[in-house]
């Protein structure tokens, strides 16, 4: 079931370049609706490196395993997606599945089975049929073009309401390079390593091992520091593929991690995950806010993001931010049962620029008509600082409305 259109959708798509030697194709596969696109085959040049981060999630989906047991290698020719059926706690059959998938895929890009990657995104616990879709991916090789990324974008959607894709460009050396991504997500989005799926891709000739370096802190800045409900995916996958074709217009070629060349580079792609990653948030199920969560004054990084985490991910601040109301107290219990440390009486609190709380109390100057005033807008932002340290950490919210109830209420019907 898929919901309102989101407040935040965009009025007009972005537009994203074509990166050479990266083609898309997509169709509609009757995977488990009829008529709706459900199936992506990306193609890339011989060369091709590939780096990604995975679900920790201890029930991971096929998919996940597979591309795991190929990131070693690092190299890649395909990329099949379908949207519908997660191929997660499926067994031997989802399994077998994956290396059907892979199989056909390899045939009709003219590849090893080792350069496919496979994700799949929709429902778990039911057995994907890959017969469905198989069969297509030989005419999908031949239609793909280099200009179909919006399309590849509205194949892997499953309760989003709009497609999302970013794109920047770096300077490696004085060359352009391009990097473009996709992704999609709107529930079941607290991520750990990657958000649900997200691909990107770039022309810049970058050999795995660094393309993995530059790759892995940038998520735990960016996807790895959103929420819209606190459930980790069984799917989630972020792939990063580098065409190498940069080289023939001179971008040198980069073999080594932390090359001070990739400095350009490691900024424009962290950008690009923020945008995907805000994107993903202002879909999410039902909602109607866009919240920015900041704490400062912990003791240690990882505690500011736990504290951070425990107030974006509580019930009760989520559906008071739903219901316009400041109640600022549900921040104070959501930074209480952090477990982590922090001083009572040294507490202060913002919504947005407007001091609500200080030195564990009240703020003198704060007024309930200040805060209900505030909270009427479409993006929010909270900031406590719990005065023990200099740490801090910043993560990124939605509200909770009767919405996101009644789509995962219906999700399987």
């Amino acid at each position: 079931m898929m919901g309102k259109v989101s407040p935040f959708a965009p009025k007009v798509l972005p537009h994203l370049p074509a990166i050479d030697g990266v083609r898309f194709a997509s169709c509609a596969a009757g995977i488990r609706y009829p008529g709706r696109t459900d199936l992506l085959l990306a193609l890339f040049e011989p060369g091709t490196t590939v780096a990604g981060v995975l679900t920790k999630s201890k029930t991971a989906s096929a998919p996940v395993e597979w591309c795991r047991s190929r990131l070693e290698h690092g190299m890649a020719r395909a990329l099949v997606v379908n949207s519908g059926n997660a191929n997660a706690f499926t067994g031997r059959r989802g399994r077998d599945a994956v290396k059907l998938t892979a199989e056909a895929a390899a045939a009709a890009a003219g590849c090893l089975e080792a350069d496919v990657y496979v994700a799949s995104t929709g429902v778990i616990g039911e057995p994907l049929d890959p017969s469905k879709f198989t069969s297509l991916l030989a005419g999908l090789a031949e239609d793909a073009g280099p200009e179909r990324i919006t399309e590849a974008a509205r194949a892997i959607m499953t309760t989003d309401t709009y497609p999302k894709l970013a794109t920047r460009q770096a300077e490696i050396e004085g060359v352009p390079v391009t990097i473009n991504g996709i992704a999609k997500g709107a529930g079941m989005i607290a991520p750990d390593m990657a958000t649900m799926l997200a691909f990107l891709f770039t022309d810049a000739a970058v050999e795995p091992r660094p393309l993995h370096e530059i790759l892995s802190p940038a998520v735990d800045a960016t996807f790895n520091a959103i929420t819209i409900d606190g459930d980790t995916s069984t799917s989630d996958t972020l792939l990063l593929f580098a065409t190498g074709t940069a080289a023939s217009r001179g971008a040198p070629h980069i073999g080594l991690p932390h090359d001070p060349r990739l400095a350009g580079f490691r900024v424009a792609l962290t950008e690009v995950l923020l945008d995907l990653a805000h994107q993903v948030v202002k879909d999410g199920e039902g909602a109607t806010k866009f919240v920015t969560v900041r704490v400062t004054g912990a003791d240690t990084a990882q505690a500011a993001r736990r504290i951070a985490f425990a107030i974006a991910n509580s019930p009760l601040v989520k559906t008071a931010i739903a219901g316009e109301d400041p109640n600022w107290g549900r921040v104070v219990m959501a930074v209480g049962k952090a477990g982590e440390a922090a001083d009572r009486d040294s507490l202060a609190i913002w919504l947005g620029d407007i001091q609500v709380a200080k030195e564990g109390e009240v703020a003198p100057s704060y007024s309930e008509a200040l805060g209900a005033a505030y909270m009427k807008r479409d993006e929010i932002a909270i900031t406590v600082d719990v005065g023990v340290g200099d740490a801090s950490s910043t993560v990124w919210t939605c509200d909770l409305t009767a919405d996101y109830i009644a789509i995962n209420a219906d999700y399987r019907s």
